[in-house]
């Protein structure tokens, strides 16, 4: 056997299946597009569902890929198994409808025994298949000759996920020998296919043959299917013979530069010390892949995991005695090992680094905190002689803090406790109950259509030129069924020319009428979309006789398409200022682009400023008032790249692509309409800039009449202000709102001295009620201040003048009731606390609160309780004596 690299193990791949007329397919973003149903893409089939479920007829329907994926089903298990991984490679190959179990079969057999190939022993080879799958069984057995000792019949090989294509898969499986045996010889579990460490799977052929209706019957495909998944960490493992995945070289250059940055510890001394550098390794990778297709670290969604990831690498950086910064340092690391496939990591190292810096550093300032709960919670629990640390608090700090489960549970257990695994587990599940139902619940797979899928009659697009023109009614569709003739209801249309856009790369479709022979209208358009085959397919209102062969005359709104173009442009104008002012990152996330506005959403990790959002609408206008021509070419993909032509995001790019140039400082590619001149745009108005999602940042924005409206209402509401601060010229509007502030300020100012007096005086009459209790002194009064500030303004007067032990505050201001405890030093090094005397008292006054050792708070709903909260002071404290 071949001694591969993991270069090489994917390239073999990649090259075999080319040989066998696969179409090479690029490894996409691991954010999704246009699928709701997917927080990450998550395996090879993800990104190509379009092509399974029928909603795009591929141009080749072989195709491979080795794809960048992410599951987080099991971040726990990360770095304590060989094979957890949460961002891993999915090597497969894929036919729509084409070849079948033979040819998946045999080819798989070819690439992995070949000595050309991977070269692997045939004897040390296995096979799963369902018990009723005997095709599969019989091509294994007596095609490829594989032995039926070697042939393991299981039930579980069925791949289904609920309604949609399913079908029985063939797993295969590599021995890695006796001495990786982790069960006895006649342990159930030692056989292919069962729960040990010898028979290692590496790769899972589905023969995607039914349809599970939501009836639960499984009907056959109108297609048969293959899609097959391959690791190739496991793979490269087999190749330099590794224990586990991380002993390889997808990983061990980063374990070895996290061991230079760790002064105490080495990889191998122990598993603990083993997991941290394995847990660091892994995440480092999920996190700079993730980083670099667009996602952000945040509390929700994808940016939830992210900091999730960064936090635990950090945990057990610690563990490894590193306690600055330093995970960003190994981002050049992976672009070393990856960059022969995946440049993008090379290409955006600097903001990839800046990113994971920064959430460390932020990370770093609270952890701390974090560290100092668990403490509290550890000797709270075992002055109360509890055993057990509850999940709800393990769930706190793990949401909210960051800390990883294992960390927290060793804490509790050094300290002789237990922890409530089942009740974290209630909370972890709460969560992501949460987490599913925010996302869009849709089918993951749609069933193929055949009718659109088979209809092969040619549409072009000639709308670039034209916005009217005559041509062929090619086909009529009514209830999903092809007809002759209609004159009613809606319908889809095929024409063999077509000067209406359909929606695509973010702009909407053109709207227009269909007229006879005679000018006369038989049907409105209304929306154009695009068929499997990629036909224009029209969705019409039919107001007159429509007949399949006959020629129409199709006329778009020219009002609506120009107002679309100038918002297009505009759109490209924008991603290229916006590029300037934020920086390269800034990557286009979405957009529409529709006739009264256009939307932009992009990547950014903050909010983008009033001044930088004005220097963009600066830098747009001045493009459209040049007057700059747009120039649209036809070219190569490669061409068009070495013009230095920008993809827009999400889009599907064949071998001839338009490129649309404004004059060299905008160049994208991009299928969509344009004006001819930059000036034709007239001008370019900001609306609204908000943050929609982790890490992704919103643009509104309008041109032309839509822009001058847009300035209009803008100048009535300033007339508006002027109006009201009595400025007889707009000009002075200004100075006017800056007086109006400034006397403002004074009055406040006076009204802050005023209530501080109150306050004092107060004062003097509450801090003359001082209590005695055994040793300790004690005020519990209600005052008369109106809010929060001036009772802490009380207490900082109180521990200036050290005028007792402990002082208890209350005020009440209509329903609402605020409470305040403060303890000098002396009672919290006696074991006392205000923030359990607030937990104490609180409920008094139907409230709850907490706070500090030293200073603590709280609100209640109840003002009758206030005297009962008092009072309870003294009883509160005569148990601590």
């Amino acid at each position: 056997m071949n001694k591969l690299s993991s270069q090489e193990v994917r390239s073999k791949y990649l090259d075999f299946f080319k040989s066998k007329g696969h179409s090479v397919e690029p490894s996409a973003s691991l954010i999704p597009v246009d699928d709701p149903t997917l927080l990450w893409i998550n395996s090879g089939v993800a990104t190509l569902k379009k092509y399974f479920d029928g909603t795009v007829v591929p141009e080749n329907p072989r195709m491979t890929n080795a794809q960048k994926s992410i599951r987080t089903n099991d971040i726990e298990n990360v770095g304590k198994t060989a094979r957890h991984h949460t961002m891993f490679e999915m090597l497969g190959n894929f036919s729509v409808g084409d070849y079948f179990k033979t040819e998946a079969i045999h080819w798989a057999w070819e690439l992995l025994t070949d000595d050309k190939w991977f070269g692997l022993d045939k004897d040390r080879l296995y096979v799963t298949v369902h018990p009723d799958d005997s095709e599969a069984y019989r091509i294994w057995n007596e095609e490829v000759g594989l032995p039926a000792a070697s042939i393991v019949k299981l039930e579980d090989n069925f791949w289904d996920i609920g309604a949609g294509p399913c079908g029985p898969n063939s797993e295969i499986f590599f021995d890695r020998g006796q001495e990786y045996n982790d069960v006895a010889e006649d342990d159930p579990e030692n056989y292919p296919g069962g729960e040990n460490e010898r028979y290692l799977e590496i790769w899972n052929l589905v023969f995607s043959e039914f349809n599970h209706t939501d009836n639960h019957e499984f009907l056959p495909l109108p297609h048969k299917n293959i899609d097959t998944g391959m690791g190739l960490e496991r793979m490269v493992s087999i190749f330099q013979d590794a224990p586990t995945n991380f002993e390889t070289d997808l990983f061990l250059p980063i374990i070895h530069a996290t061991e230079a940055m760790s002064a105490t510890h080495k990889y191998g001394e122990s598993p603990a010390v083993n997991t941290s550098f394995k847990v660091i390794a892994d995440h480092i990778r999920a996190v700079s892949f993730a980083i670099g297709d667009g996602a952000l670290p945040s509390n929700e969604g994808r940016g939830y995991v992210l900091r999730r990831l960064i936090r635990r690498a950090v945990m057990h950086g610690k563990k490894l005695g590193i306690d600055q910064a330093f995970l960003y340092k190994l981002v050049p690391v992976v672009g070393e090992i990856m960059g022969s496939y995946y440049p993008e990591i090379t290409e955006k190292a600097d903001f990839i680094e800046k990113i994971i810096k920064t959430e460390e550093e932020r990370f770093h300032e609270t952890i701390n905190d974090g560290l100092q709960i668990i403490t509290d919670l550890i000797s709270e629990l075992k002055a109360s002689k509890q055993g057990t640390l509850a999940g709800q608090d393990i769930f706190k700090l793990y949401d909210t803090y960051g800390f990883p489960v294992e960390l927290t549970e060793e804490m509790a257990e050094d300290e002789g406790l237990k922890v409530d695994h089942i009740g974290f587990e209630k909370e972890m599940e709460a969560q992501r109950n949460r987490a599913r139902s925010a996302r869009v619940k849709e089918s993951s797979m749609n069933v193929q259509s055949a009718l659109l899928t088979d209809i092969k009659v040619q549409s072009e697009f000639v709308g670039y030129t034209e916005q009217e023109i005559d041509a062929k009614l090619e086909v009529i569709i009514q209830t999903d069924t092809i007809v002759s003739t209609t004159d009613n209801g809606e319908a889809q249309l095929i024409f063999n020319l077509t000067p209406f856009y359909a929606e695509m790369g973010g702009q909407v479709a053109d709207k227009g009428r269909v007229l006879n022979s005679d000018g006369i209208e038989v049907a409105s358009v209304v929306d154009v979309k695009k068929a499997p085959n990629g036909q224009s397919l029209h969705l019409v209102n039919v107001i007159g006789q429509l007949n399949e062969g006959d020629t129409y005359r199709l006329v778009i709104d020219r009002h609506l398409r120009n107002k679309i173009i100038k918002n297009h442009t505009a759109t490209h104008l924008l991603h290229r200022a916006l590029k300037e002012v934020l920086g390269e990152h800034a990557n286009q996330a979405g957009s529409l682009v529709a006739p009264n506005y256009l939307r932009f959403d992009f990547t950014h990790f903050e909010q983008v400023t009033a001044e930088e959002l004005a220097e963009m609408e600066r830098k747009v206008n001045e493009k459209i008032w040049a007057g700059m021509p747009v120039i649209t070419t036809e070219t190569d993909i490669d061409s068009a790249k070495a013009m230095g032509a920008m993809a827009l995001f999400g889009e599907k790019y064949g071998k001839n692509v338009r490129v649309v140039n404004v004059d060299n400082y905008s160049i994208e590619l991009c299928g969509g309409v344009h004006v001819g001149n930059t000036s034709d745009i007239g001008i370019f108005k900001i609306t609204s800039e908000s943050g929609i999602g982790a890490g992704v940042r919103r643009i509104e924005a309008v041109t032309s009449q839509e822009a001058f409206e847009a300035l209009r209402v803008e100048e009535i509401r300033l007339k508006e202000v002027a109006k009201l601060v009595k400025a007889p010229q707009l000009k002075e509007v200004v100075t006017k709102v800056e007086q109006l502030h400034e006397n403002y300020k004074e009055l406040q100012k006076e009204n802050e001295q005023l209530s501080a007096k109150l306050a004092n005086a107060e004062a003097g009459d509450i801090f003359k009620n001082i209590e005695k209790i055994g040793n300790i002194s004690y005020i519990a009064q209600q005052a008369s201040v109106k809010d929060m500030n001036q009772l802490r303004q009380l207490a900082d007067q109180w521990k200036q003048k050290e005028l007792s032990d402990v002082l208890v505050l209350g005020i009440v201001s209509g329903e609402k009731v605020n409470l305040l405890v403060a303890m000098t030093k002396s009672m919290n090094d006696n074991g006392l606390k205000a923030g359990d005397l607030i937990k104490a008292i609180a409920p008094k006054v139907g409230g709850g609160g907490g706070g500090r050792p030293d200073m603590a708070q709280a609100g209640g709903k109840n003002p009758a309780g206030m005297s009962e909260a008092l009072a309870e002071v003294r009883v509160w404290l005569e148990t601590k004596i």
